[in-house]
This record gives C-alpha cells, sequence and structure tokens, in this order.
C-alpha cells in the first residue's frame, strides 16, 4: 500500500534496453573520460571517487539495481553491469527466460526478502 501511495503522482515511466551493452566497453569509456578530464587539468588524480566513476558510466542516470536475477542457469554476470552489481544480491535460476513467470519473480523476491544487505559490512558492523 506504501509503494502504490508513493507512486500515485507518477506519469511515465524510463525503459532502457541494454542492447548491445558491454559492461568492460562502459568502464573502459568512463576512464578514458576521466583521463582526460585530469589531462586537461580539469580534474585532479586525487580527486577521482566512487562517485566520479558513477557520473562517467553510460548507465549514470540508473540506481544501482538491488537484486539481479540470471535466468537459464548461468551462473555469472556475463559483463553485465560490472561496477553496478557491486553491491546487489545475485539471484540464479534455471528457469529459462521466455518461462520465467509470475511465480518464479515471487521466488526471488522472497530470497531477496531472506537476505542480509549489508554494503560492504558485516553483521556486527550494521
Amino acid at each position: 500500500n506504501r509503494c502504490i501511495e508513493r507512486t500515485s503522482v507518477n506519469t511515465g515511466m524510463c525503459l532502457t534496453l541494454a542492447l548491445s551493452y558491454s559492461s568492460k566497453w562502459e568502464i573502459t569509456e568512463a576512464v578514458r573520460q576521466i583521463a582526460s578530464r585530469v589531462s586537461a587539468g580539469d580534474l585532479k588524480a586525487d580527486e577521482i571517487t566512487d562517485q566520479t566513476v558513477d557520473g562517467f558510466l553510460a548507465t549514470h542516470y540508473m540506481p544501482d539495481p538491488d537484486l539481479l536475477i540470471r535466468t537459464g542457469g548461468e551462473v555469472r554476470l556475463s559483463n553485465f553491469l560490472l561496477w553496478q552489481c557491486a553491491y546487489s544480491e545475485l539471484y540464479f535460476c534455471d528457469t529459462f527466460w521466455p518461462d520465467f513467470k509470475a511465480e518464479e519473480l515471487c521466488k526471488a523476491i522472497c530470497d531477496y526478502q531472506r537476505r542480509e544487505r549489508r554494503f560492504g559490512k558485516t553483521s556486527e558492523q550494521i
């Protein structure tokens, strides 16, 4: 109900299709752009932070995923959102994408809900 209330005033949606997307390409391009800014004197090397890199990625306008679902029995990221998935929860299932229905999504969400989100910390630090 809270989600429905919070999104009741939404007027649209942003859809991103990752066609021919390569995370290695994305990170390489970000590094090139940052190096160019450093070379031009617009940025100092010791000022580069995670947020700096985030800002130069092709996906800079998107939030990092909380949950990445990989279907089809594959247990790898396959060059997909490598930087952005640093703190994502990963869910792997044998179901192929065309057969991934509401029941499978519910399983993934239930699995996600049982996890402790630590974002690089230990349980004791939370």
